[in-house]
């Protein structure tokens, strides 16, 4: 396992592609080990794939991206704006709400930040916003797509760690939206004392916010179909990805008209290239997650772990540090496919609940997308609005650390996030 772990830094320090470093690495192990066929690790990473609940992926993909180009977007902004608009940093706060409705439709932290960068980031650096406070609230806003469904992120922990992908979805609509409230506290007081003004002048008439609320409907109404159809059991998380599928194709087609073919097979392109790189990680992580297994890590970090406390908080804690650290060096779904089988043990082990682990777990890792040194969104809209990544960093950290203290907050009250899976799934 040292070789393992010497090779795989090594491979990530000569920038090579993450998904051949995780599989070269997981090979040493089968090379140096005489008793594992190398064969092995070739039915591992074929069979890597080879899941029903896995097909939630790239349905939710090609989903989101379809919805995205629908002109949804455009519709949940005129919403947002006409909810919050009036609020002191308005534009800041459209963003934020517009994060909490994209997460039902994207269920990708980046590719909801890449959008907001190149519509929000402009008119609020218009608007007299300083650049970094600008792409500061783009970036972590964008953290409430780990959980508001369809998170692909928790599609991935509930795949790999074989948890309910449906209690999954249920229990992150709670944290979502206190995270959204969380992030917009954050946001009036830093606005109030640099007197950002509102987006309008006056607040939105209930006309106004009842016709814009029309215009969006049918994307709002997406995440809550596919949890009502999940808990009566109209069909199971995969099944609800070819649902979304089928649905998005319909609302951009024949109700909103504006899908035509070229924008489709925009989307399809877009949808295979995104898959591609998912699937990839998948199949070669399935290597190293074999490897993990037959050198029996969870088990000796659970002793380890237990031999310097066995107080299940300070547990909690410690692992959500290293998820955090983790966080910062690598991409979320990485993380997610590398770390789950090896610290889900351990939380089981000491009676966390896995769902709220879960939920727990994917904030803070997507949240290292947001932090420097590797971090994707945060160059991501850094680049895309010509920011700064020092900007970023010195004016992200009231909201990073507005993040981490809910995320404790959820950690010591677990009933935040269960309630509502454990009310709706009996």
């Amino acid at each position: 396992m040292i070789w393992v772990v010497l090779s795989f830094v090594l491979l990530i320090i000569l920038n090579v592609p993450i998904a051949f470093s995780i599989g070269i690495s997981g090979l040493i192990y089968f090379i140096l080990d005489p008793n594992l066929p190398i064969n092995l690790a070739i039915q591992r990473f074929a069979s890597g794939t080879q899941s029903f609940p896995l097909l939630a992926v790239p349905f939710f993909v090609l989903a989101g991206n379809l919805l995205n180009a629908t002109g949804i977007t455009e519709r949940l902004i005129h919403f947002a704006n006409a909810l919050t608009g009036h609020m002191a940093g308005g534009l800041a706060h459209v963003s934020i709400i517009l994060s909490a409705m994209m997460g039902g439709v994207s269920g990708s932290a980046n590719a909801d930040a890449a959008m907001q960068s190149r519509i929000m980031a402009p008119q609020m650096i218009t608007k007299g916003y300083s650049g970094g406070f600008s792409v500061s609230v783009i970036a972590l806003s964008a953290l409430i797509t780990a959980t508001i469904p369809p998170s692909v992120g928790l599609i991935l922990y509930g795949f790999v760690g074989e948890v309910s992908i449906g209690q999954l979805f249920i229990a992150g609509v709670v944290p979502g939206i206190l995270m959204t409230i969380t992030l917009m506290i954050t946001s009036t007081i830093i606005s109030k004392k640099r007197n950002y003004q509102p987006a309008n002048i006056e607040r939105a008439s209930f006309k106004t916010v009842l016709r814009t609320f029309k215009e969006s409907f049918w994307g709002l109404l997406f995440p809550v179909i596919l949890i009502v159809g999940i808990r009566f059991g109209v069909f199971t998380a995969s099944e609800a990805g070819a649902f979304a599928v089928v649905y998005a194709f319909l609302v951009g087609m024949f109700i909103y008209r504006e899908l035509d073919w070229k924008k489709l097979n925009k989307v399809l392109k877009n949808t295979v290239e995104d898959n591609a790189v998912i699937m990839l990680m998948i199949a070669a992580a399935s290597i190293l997650g074999y490897v993990i297994t037959s050198a029996r890590i969870p088990q000796q970090a659970t002793q380890g772990i237990l031999a310097f406390t066995d107080n299940s908080f300070l547990i909690i804690l410690v692992v959500l540090f290293f998820l955090l650290i983790a966080g910062m060096v690598m991409e979320a779904t990485v993380n997610t496919l590398l770390l789950t089988p090896i610290l889900l043990p351990i939380m089981t082990n000491i009676g966390v609940d896995p769902v709220h682990f879960g939920i727990l777990m994917m904030t803070i890792v997507t949240m290292g997308g947001m932090t420097p040194p590797i971090g994707v969104t945060m160059y991501t809209v850094c680049s895309l609005s010509n920011v700064s990544v020092y900007d970023y960093m010195k004016e992200s950290v009231p909201f990073i650390l507005s993040i981490i203290v809910f995320v404790i907050v959820l950690a010591i009250f677990p009933q935040i996030t269960l309630f509502l899976p454990e009310l709706l799934m009996r």
